[in-house]
């Protein structure tokens, strides 16, 4: 026995040592837990309790119940919002939804066609003057070069409604509060809808949730124990504020009001004229940004300004809003049902700290960061906070790895966070300086709101102040008129050539950007960084789109090529598909020489004694499989968790060549899929020493 597993098995500070019963788990779940102190013997102390139903929160649950961790949701809220909200999922989400089994295929043949939302279109109503359109899909996004799966266009309640039907599959049940009266040890694997966290007590030993809920019109409280509490519970974070973490950016950048609606004869308009899946709307009576969610349906998301206290949210009725909508689309169409309206404060903010109470509480998606939704990181960076945290709760749970493990979520996610936020505000200014451009610069606008809320006009009655306020920005929307806004007019002729430039140099709101969505990578954390005195520069950011590079460099996700693990099979898949995603298992990818042979041995045996599933790789170039036969089993010999895997023809470059190492490397992948560890062009010294070296950098253990 190593003496990593003496750390392991003795150095615990929640190692399970109690008499309170647990949910029965097939990994000896609570093996790194202790549960004393729990005022009754008999109470049930969840493995994992997650707070807030949002797709972050699902994903979370699926990925730690494939990892075989026993997780139970609770949801303030009795029903799920249909208001559609997030739509657009990047290729690394999509990459992590592979591992949801069929939840990619259900997205994608659920989704309307990609030629109906490639598209942003600037113009003075949907059925007057284009002042320009952008193309966000390139070719080369459609080819599955740099990832095996493309980005989708797909509202947040219909996907919602996809991770439901998952976790249906999974054995979970959704659960009103009066099916649980008095009975919290049903719990298990359930969604208990219509739960309100109102408090949180965190002991050394584990965390009590006071969950709260109404009953026959009475209001009922109990307590929930959990060995980790996640708080997936969205921008305005429940879990954040009671447990006291702050967050650092900057608040309130713009007030809107969000109206969703359906209309199938503005559908079908958009379907023949111009379809797209932005609509920037400028017009001397109105200003809006229309989302469309779904042509082919009629379903529409209408964002419009709004400027409070002299702006009140019952201006917004559904009429009011039907009259904004006919002002915005040049025509009126009698089939406009508006479904809901929803006021909203766009933030640009990261949370102090992504975990507390001895790693016992985490935060994770809104909850942790909120961004402008320009470029849409808000739901998929909480996408992958859930794919980077869940492999390391189910290690911590299972008692692979020691409860420190869980501090490199913050390490690595938190970096993420403050980058993904500063790129979403220079996107965001990127979409303001089409307005600016037209003479309607939205800083001025809200500068003149100050001037009427705590200027002169804070000395005018509030009816005067709205008046003001309109008559202002009717002044300033005049400009948008056809008389202004023409190539014989010389301001307008001036203001339409700045548009034209904006566009065809990318300086307006980008969609996509691969460099970023792929190419994020973690510096520290639970990683072995290079140590080969090369520091990488600092990325600039320019709001612009920038294809993604392969990198195999510690903290980047594994780079995408099409292979088949079997040389007479002809499926093929990607390298991503070599890590699984139903336990925690490493991957060792090697190539077939005999001292990464050795190297691999080695590895096995040191994975052996710290109960760490491993799987070695090799990989074969696509010409020479002299050896592949036999090769692999005589020289791994008795271990058989190894895959032979050869590079499929249709690969445009050696495996070796496009992670920019030689053949006598080798790379050791997380089960997120990123990489924790590798050496370029062999080892030099003992691989024993250095496999037991990595592996405990990873876990956190410190010798």
């Amino acid at each position: 026995m190593g003496f990593l597993r003496l750390i392991r098995r003795y150095g615990y500070p929640f190692r399970d040592k109690t008499r309170i019963r647990h949910y029965p788990l097939q990994h000896m779940q609570s093996r790194g837990f202790s549960n004393e102190g729990v005022p009754n013997g008999n109470d049930v102390v969840h493995p994992v309790l997650i707070i807030g139903a949002g797709p972050v929160g699902l994903v979370l649950s699926i990925l730690l119940t494939k990892l075989g961790i026993n997780c139970t949701v609770l949801e303030r809220n009795r029903a799920f919002s249909k208001h559609p909200q997030a739509h657009f999922i990047n290729n690394r989400s999509m990459e992590i939804f592979r591992k949801i089994d069929g939840l990619v295929e259900e997205i994608q043949s659920s989704q309307p066609p990609v030629d109906l939302w490639r598209k942003f279109i600037y113009c003075t109503s949907l059925s007057g003057s284009i002042l320009g359109s952008v193309d966000h899909i390139q070719p080369q996004d459609l080819e599955h070069v740099v990832s095996p799966v493309s980005v989708a266009h797909f509202s947040q309640y219909k996907l919602t409604m996809l991770l439901f039907k998952q976790l249906e599959n999974l054995g979970f049940q959704i659960c009103a509060p009066e099916s649980l009266e008095g009975n919290e040890q049903s719990c298990e694997q359930k969604i208990m809808m219509g739960q309100e966290c109102v408090s949180i007590d965190a002991s050394d030993d584990f965390v009590t949730v006071t969950a709260s809920s109404i009953i026959k019109g009475k209001r009922v409280e109990q307590n929930i124990h959990c060995n980790i509490l996640i708080g997936t519970d969205g921008a305005g974070s429940t879990v954040r504020k009671l447990v006291g973490i702050e967050m650092r950016g900057e608040k309130d950048l713009q007030k809107l009001v969000s109206v969703h609606f359906f209309s199938r004869d503005l559908g079908q308009f958009l379907l023949e004229e111009n379809p797209g899946m932005l609509f920037f709307i400028f017009n001397t009576e109105a200003i809006g940004v229309l989302v469309a969610h779904d042509l082919r349906q009629g379903e529409f998301v209408l964002q419009i300004p709004f400027y409070p206290p002299q702006q009140t949210f019952e201006d917004f009725s559904p009429k009011a809003c039907e009259k904004l909508i006919s002002k915005l689309v040049g025509q009126e169409f009698g089939d406009v049902e508006v479904i809901d309206i929803k006021p909203w404060i766009m933030h640009a903010e990261v949370a102090e700290r992504f975990i507390c109470s001895g790693n016992r509480i985490l935060l994770a998606g809104d909850a942790a960061h909120r961004f402008p939704p320009a470029g849409g990181f808000g739901m998929n960076t909480g996408i992958q906070d859930a794919h980077n945290l869940a492999w390391k709760i189910a290690s911590v749970i299972k008692g692979i790895a020691p409860t420190s493990m869980l501090n490199t979520y913050e390490i690595e996610r938190k970096p993420i966070a403050l980058f993904n936020t500063r790129l979403s505000l220079e996107n965001y200014k990127a979409a303001m300086s089409v307005p600016a451009a037209l003479g309607l610069d939205p800083t001025v606008a809200n500068t003149v709101h100050q001037f009427i809320v705590n200027g002169i006009g804070s000395i005018l009655p509030s009816g005067l102040q709205k008046v003001a306020l309109d008559g202002i920005f009717g002044i300033g929307r005049a400009q948008l008129s056809e008389f202004v806004l023409n190539e014989s007019n010389p301001l307008g002729s001036s203001r339409l050539a700045k548009l034209k430039h904006i566009f065809e140099e990318g300086k307006s709101l980008q969609l996509q950007f691969p460099a970023e969505d792929l190419g994020f990578r973690y510096l520290q954390g639970a990683l072995v960084p290079e140590n080969n005195g090369i520091e990488s520069p600092p990325e600039v950011l320019t709001g612009r789109r920038r294809d993604y590079t392969p990198s195999a460099q510690p903290g980047s996700r594994l780079p995408h090529m099409f292979v088949r693990v079997n040389p007479l099979c002809e499926e093929t898949i990607s390298t991503l598909d070599l890590v699984s995603g139903d336990k925690v298992e490493f991957i060792l990818i090697i190539a077939p020489v005999e001292e990464s042979y050795h190297l691999a041995r080695e590895a096995f045996k040191v994975a052996e004694e710290q109960e760490i599933s491993l799987r070695v790789c090799i990989f074969w170039s696509t010409d020479s499989f002299e050896g592949l036969e036999k090769g692999s089993e005589a020289a791994l010999s008795p271990w058989k968790n190894y895959a032979d895997v050869v590079e499929a023809q249709s690969s445009t470059s050696n495996w070796w060549d496009m992670c920019n190492m030689t053949n006598r490397g080798a790379i050791l992948v997380r089960p997120d899929e990123h990489i924790a560890w590798r050496t370029s062009s062999g080892l030099a010294g003992d691989p024993r020493v250095e496999m037991q070296r990595v592996f405990a950098a990873i876990q956190g253990i410190h010798c």
